[in-house]
């Protein structure tokens, strides 16, 4: 059995080619990069916290009005607002926590402590679709979002 390689995508590629440099992360992205659960690859399907650090680590030149240039230009806008609307999760699951506590005050800790978990869950429903508003993500194409979602890494099939 023949030991698996991965290597960088297509995409992951195409981005190097039209970087220019590098981006300062801010603070909004710097948090909701941590609040993003870690990963276990086993096809490398889907972009890690580390990928996505890196897609938003690049700074492209914004006069490229190439087919290239536009599509690494989105495909940072996509993980952007992906990396923006996670705090908004984790906020309103803790608000509504929080707000699920006080409103318990009246009653015993067991009560509040059955309450507690299934509004936690479903406010971080609720906080991705007003994350998703606010970001604008619910408005973003399909292709972009598609884009936005494409592996940085993939296992290297030979020609055979």
């Amino acid at each position: 059995m023949a030991a698996n390689l991965v290597v960088p995508s297509d995409i992951t590629l195409l981005e190097e080619k039209k970087c220019i440099g590098k981006r300062k992360i801010g603070w909004f992205e710097t948090f909701g990069l941590m609040g993003m659960a870690p990963m276990i690859h086993i096809h490398y399907s889907k972009l890690d916290t580390r990928d996505k650090r890196a897609i938003l680590s690049k700074k492209y030149d914004p006069d490229d009005k190439s087919e290239e240039g536009i599509i690494v230009q989105k495909r940072q806008d996509s993980v952007k607002r992906e990396v923006l609307a996670t705090p908004f999760m984790w906020g309103t699951a803790g608000t509504m926590a929080g707000l699920t506590w006080w409103s318990f005050r009246r009653y015993n800790y067991q009560s509040r402590l059955v309450a507690l978990p299934f509004i936690f869950y479903g406010g971080t429903f609720i906080g991705r679709a007003i994350g998703d508003i606010v970001t604008g993500r619910n408005a973003e194409f399909g292709r972009d979002r598609f884009l936005g979602s494409l592996p940085a890494k993939v296992y290297y099939s030979g020609s055979s």
